[in-house]
Formats: C-alpha cells, sequence, structure tokens
C-alpha cells in the first residue's frame, strides 16, 4: 500500500464509486466504477447481470462498446435475435443461463440468442473494501414460475498493485427438476487495443471454424485488419488438450495488453469473434461451456449440459494486464 501519510482518503488512490446513469435508454442504470491504484479501472453494471461494462488499463481502452451503449432492461426483445437490440457488448457480457448460440426451439422452450440472463439485474449488490483487496458481490435470480429456478453468484475482485481482475460465479439450482445450463463469457476487445497491429496468441490445439465464412480465412484466424466496410463476421472454435487455456492479446502501438486465463474444466472451449466491420469493431474472446449451434443441436448430440435440484457448479476467470 501507499504511505497513509500522504493523502486524506482512500479515493484518491482506489476504490469504488456508485453512479447512476441519467438520460436514454440507460437512465436510472445502477453502475459500480472500480479502480486498484495502480492502473486498472473498470464500470460493473448492477442491472445487467453484474457485467463489465468496461476497463481501461493506465488510461488505455480495452473493450468494444456496442453501438446500442448502455440499455437497461426494460427495452430488451427477447425472441430471436433482439438481443442485438441492447447488446452493449462491454468488456464482459454473460451468456446464458439457459441458451448460447443460436436461437431456437428446443421442443416447446424458446431459447433467445445468448440466453437471457445478461438482461437481468442484480438482486442484490455489495462491495467491500479490506487492506487494498476490493471485492464485489451481486446476485442474480434466473427463476420463472413453473420453469427454471437458478441462482448466479457473482464476485469480481481485485487488489492494489496487482492488475489481474478475478470474475468467479457460482451458478446453483434451487428448483426440484435437472435444468440445462449452458454459459458463455462474451468478453470484448476494442480499439485502441484492438487494432491491424494487434497481436493475438491462444493456447488451442485445434481451431475451428464456425462456417463457410470463417474456413475462408482459417489460416488467419490470429491476424487482425483495419476496419472494412459491411464486412462479414467470422467465428472460430478453440479446442484445447492442456489444463489453464490461455488467449493474450498485445498492441505495442496501444502500449498494453490482457491476458484471460480460465479451467478447461469448467470451459472446455473457447468461441473467438473476429469482427472487423466499420464500426463494428471487435474481437471477442469467449470461454464457454459448450459449442453454439443451440440448445435443440446440443440435446440432439448429447452435448447439453444439466444442472441437478441442490447442485452447485463453479466457473470464472482471471485476466490480467500488462504494458
Amino acid at each position: 500500500m501507499v504511505n497513509r501519510s500522504y493523502y486524506g482518503h482512500d479515493t484518491q488512490f482506489y476504490g469504488v464509486e456508485e453512479h447512476r446513469l441519467v438520460g436514454g435508454r440507460g437512465d436510472g442504470m445502477r453502475l459500480f466504477q472500480i479502480r486498484n491504484g495502480s492502473g486498472l479501472e473498470f464500470t460493473v453494471s448492477a442491472d445487467r447481470a453484474a457485467d463489465i461494462s468496461r476497463v481501461s488499463y493506465k488510461g488505455v481502452n480495452l473493450n468494444y462498446m456496442g453501438s446500442a451503449g448502455y440499455v437497461a432492461p426494460a427495452y430488451y426483445d427477447e425472441p430471436g435475435f433482439g438481443f442485438l437490440k441492447s447488446f452493449t457488448c462491454g468488456f464482459l457480457t454473460t451468456c446464458g443461463l439457459q441458451n448460447i448460440g443460436t436461437p431456437g426451439m428446443d421442443g416447446s422452450v424458446p431459447c433467445p440468442l445468448h440466453g437471457t440472463v445478461s438482461n437481468l439485474p442484480a438482486d442484490r449488490i455489495y462491495y467491500t473494501e479490506e487492506d487494498g483487496k476490493i471485492e464485489l458481490h451481486a446476485r442474480i435470480n434466473d427463476m420463472e414460475i413453473f420453469k427454471q429456478k437458478l441462482i448466479l453468484d457473482r464476485t469480481i475482485s481485485c487488489e492494489y498493485g496487482k492488475n489481474i481482475l478475478t470474475i468467479s460465479d457460482t451458478v446453483r439450482n434451487a428448483g426440484s427438476a435437472d435444468e440445462p445450463l449452458l454459459l458463455l463469457y462474451h468478453m470484448n476487445i476494442g480499439y485502441p487495443l484492438l487494432s491491424e497491429h494487434a497481436k493475438l496468441t491462444v493456447s488451442s490445439e485445434r481451431v475451428i471454424p464456425r462456417d463457410d465464412r470463417a474456413a475462408e480465412d482459417l489460416d488467419t484466424w490470429d491476424q487482425m485488419l483495419a476496419p472494412i466496410p459491411n464486412f462479414q463476421e467470422q467465428c472460430y472454435y478453440h479446442e484445447f488438450e492442456k489444463n489453464a487455456p490461455c488467449a493474450k492479446i498485445w498492441n505495442g502501438d496501444a502500449g498494453v495488453g490482457l491476458a484471460i486465463r480460465w479451467d478447461k474444466a469448467q470451459f472446455p472451449y473457447m468461441t473467438e469473434w473476429k469482427m472487423m466491420g466499420e464500426r463494428d469493431y471487435v474481437l471477442g474472446l469467449e470461454p464457454c461451456t459448450n459449442k453454439l449451434e443451440g440448445r435443440a443441436n446440443l440435446r440432439r448430440e448429447g452435448a447439453l449440459q444439466f444442472i441437478k435440484p441442490g447442485e452447485t457448479r463453479h466457473f470464472g476467470v482471471e485476466v490480467e494486464f500488462f504494458d
């Protein structure tokens, strides 16, 4: 810690400030702005599943913000691809818990794009500060009458002097039936960390194009481009043999980079969303429980995961920032 003799209040260096947005579709949304005092600053959106909307390191922006900007859950358009109308992107959008990827019907159950959890406000949220360590705790209830009863407990933490951000999630089935469980951390890298000069490395053993469009440039999945008008997105599945997968991006022009690490037992795959379009210029690095072909397809293939009544499952990632 820095010498307390030199300052009057902790927020001179680090801490948490709570804000509310005024105006637009984000009016009234509750935000927590967190600084660790050694270069890391990020914003947690309490009304959007305690997702992380902004991240900067040493004053350099690292995330992509979608054209929609901040959008309160009341504006969520659920059916089909309606998710995109309120897709803030930000540094982290949590996708699940009932579906990830392609929308469709699983029997009589509608499964919208990337599920609904990112449009649920936290039922409760609070933070603690102890000896330079900041922890933010949130609970999100993903429940419906006659349907799923899932509880997501999230802890986001950082420390003074350590430029590491940790996201730790626990999902519990509080209902009396087995429930499908799908989860994807939609982590979105943006300019100036993302540019045609950015260097991407992933510790994957196999890289699989999701479709014919992605297959066109399979050999250059790790090469970023300058923004291109009307670019068509390319998605790749990364598979891993060894534990502790890592995706790392660095940009010498921006002078900063980050590395995302996770447990392969929790997230066997990573989806790379390569979107090099003008204004829609983003690289998604997305640890996930399953590929994104829709819940019904996963069920048919025997790949759909379930969580039993009373069962608890743990997920998380660690993000390290460096210059």
